[in-house]
């Protein structure tokens, strides 16, 4: 029959409608005969020549330029559409029949899709195939057999699925497309909300129907699925879908610049009113975009980045969302001090200050929250806030040294209240670090002025706990103490050729030594008298070389003999003492 066709001069409708009619043919043949071979065949017959008449069907209504060919393209979907339906009617197996049921309502969707794609605008193709794949639920419903009715929904479900994947590229370029102005901020006003988005990204052609084909996905869903199981997830479907369509609909219909920034505004009101946890990401994503699309100019930037703050601190207030909601109302009060900042022309160290009241609201409120999670969200919230104007600061020493200072004091306030007492810790590290960078300022090089500050601290530190608790190890209540100051002085008067700085370390050391063997204390003992014998070495072997160098040659080598016999001679009586002052010193804390 194809060659017959071929040979006749058939067109390609004529082709088309052949390789139609024998897949038509053989799907008789398929459902009717008893041998399993020839069923076999002429299954396998059927499905290639319905795959190939229907590509080439689709092809046709695709080409068609008027609503002649556009007729004559939906014809041969009917004679398609028709054979399918004749496979349900025939057709025993339930999957069957539901599967030819939803390709023939398939077919019928393409056939007056297709006439309807000829005499409308371009633009209105996908929300005419749309209309007609909507347009078969109203079959669903209808007195026809459980397979077919089942056919005909998944029919419909593919139609809108596909109308909902075509509408995805317009809101991705909506909802990413304002990050390119990160690195175009304040450069002037877009021509309109579409121009916005499209700074380096690509707009869809022909897609100005998206927010409607949006809208009509949702409401399908709100309105059909009304069973228990799938209901939820019909509503955060359709919830999806409505926020697409408020995002979409300013740059598919090219509104002002300043309309699209209000329309997304209400959007992000009306989704964090749901206190809903789909609806809270949503406002998230959105919030992000049109903070980026505010960075076109300096006002829409601030009463942005303003309004953002004031309303997800009111969402606060909406239960379990709190954490969420407080974590990104700080963000972007952080977000508006940087802006207002070099709105005001200043340095970045200067907005640094301004940027730390955000840390202080955040401890402020930490203390005042009674819920665990939204306080460690405003805490981590607040500590990235610091961060953010420590990192501001650091080109300039003296601001910088401020700004630490400062973050000192926020931590120190918060290990006020018991369950953070930790943080005291963190409190002592930014002011020593304020303090090292202070004396940088200052051009201070002596090493004593940066560790005797760590030093005083942590020996008064660990006094206190060995008197709360005698058997804490002297090593762990004094070793950090004194080692921060012993080890860099000593290195320091290794190389250091005057007298005063090894005198007042050998005496410090001295002292030292003398108060742990008073107090019977390994750590004050071992690094007091270690630090004496080196800081004594250093400063005797210049006159121990002299003397060396005086004595003849063999001299050294028989003073070295002479030690070796006496201690050969002595040997038992030394093992005592080593093991004597070893048991001294294991008895000490």
């Amino acid at each position: 029959m194809l060659l017959w066709a071929i040979a006749a001069g058939g067109g390609p409708h004529t082709i088309t409608a052949e390789l139609l009619l024998t897949a038509v043919l053989d799907m008789v043949l398929a459902l009717r005969v008893s041998p399993k071979a020839v069923r076999l065949v002429a299954a396998v017959g059927a499905f290639t020549m319905a795959a190939w008449g229907v590509l080439a069907a689709g092809q046709l209504s695709l080409d068609a330029t008027g609503p002649g060919a556009a007729a004559r393209a939906a014809a041969l979907f009917a004679l398609a559409a028709a054979g399918a339906f004749g496979a349900t009617w025939l057709a025993s197996d339930v999957r069957l029949r539901t599967g030819t049921a939803a390709a023939g309502g398939l077919f019928v969707v393409v056939a007056v899709g297709g006439m309807l794609r000829a005499t409308l605008p371009a633009d209105w193709t996908v929300p005419g195939y749309l209309a007609c794949g909507i347009a078969l639920l109203a079959l669903v419903r209808g007195r026809l057999p459980e397979p077919v009715r089942h056919g005909f929904g998944w029919a419909s479900a593919a139609v809108q699925a596909s109308a909902v994947l075509w509408a995805l590229p317009v809101t991705t370029v909506t909802l990413f497309g304002p990050l390119a102005w990160l690195t175009r901020v304040w450069s002037g006003t877009p021509a309109d909300a579409r121009d916005a988005v499209t700074t380096d990204a690509f707009w869809p052609a022909h897609t100005a129907a998206t927010p409607l084909v949006l809208a009509a996905v949702a409401a399908v869903l709100i309105s059909t699925l009304r069973t228990t199981e799938w209901r939820p997830r019909a509503l955060t479907a359709a919830l999806t879908l409505t926020w697409a369509t408020a995002l979409t609909i300013p740059t598919a219909l090219q509104l002002p610049y300043s309309v699209a920034l209000l329309i997304q505004g209400l959007t992000i009101i009306a989704l964090l009113a749901l206190a809903h946890r789909t609806a809270t990401l949503l406002a998230l994503a959105t919030s992000l975009s049109l903070a980026a699309v505010s960075l076109a100019t300096e006002p829409a930037t601030l009463a942005v980045l303003a309004s953002l703050t004031a309303v997800f601190a009111l969402a606060t207030w909406r239960g379990r969302l709190a954490p969420a909601s407080a974590a990104a109302s700080l963000a972007y009060a952080t977000a508006l001090a940087c802006a207002t900042g070099a709105a005001l022309d200043w340095q970045p160290e200067h907005s640094a200050l301004l940027v730390l009241a955000v840390p202080v609201a955040a401890a402020l409120l930490a203390a005042r929250i009674g819920d665990p999670s939204t306080t460690l969200a405003v805490e981590i919230t607040g500590a990235v806030a610091a961060v953010t104007a420590i990192s501001l600061s650091a080109l300039d020493l003296p601001m910088f040294a401020l700004v630490l200072a400062l973050c000192g004091v926020i931590a120190a306030g918060t290990a006020v209240r018991p369950e953070r007492r930790p943080v005291g810790y963190l409190a002592a590290a930014l002011f020593v670090l304020a303090m090292w960078v202070r004396l940088s300022v200052w051009n201070v090089g002596s090493p004593e002025a940066y560790t005797l500050p760590v030093t005083v601290p942590a020996l008064l530190v660990g006094a206190l706990r060995r008197r709360r608790d005698p058997n804490v190890s002297s090593w762990t209540a004094y070793g950090p103490g004194l080692a921060a100051t012993l080890v860099p002085s000593l290195l320091t008067a290794w190389s250091d050729a005057h007298w005063t700085r090894p005198l007042l370390l050998g005496t410090a050391a001295l002292a030292v030594t003398l108060l742990g063997a008073r107090h019977r204390l390994q750590a004050p003992l071992a690094l007091g008298g270690g630090t004496l014998v080196l800081d004594a070495l250093h400063e005797l072997a210049p006159y121990l070389a002299q003397v060396v160098g005086a004595l003849p040659r063999w001299a050294p080598p028989a003073l070295a003999g002479i030690l070796l016999l006496s201690l050969g001679a002595t040997y038992e009586q030394r093992i005592r003492d080593a093991r004597r002052v070893r048991e001294v010193l294991g008895r000490m804390n």
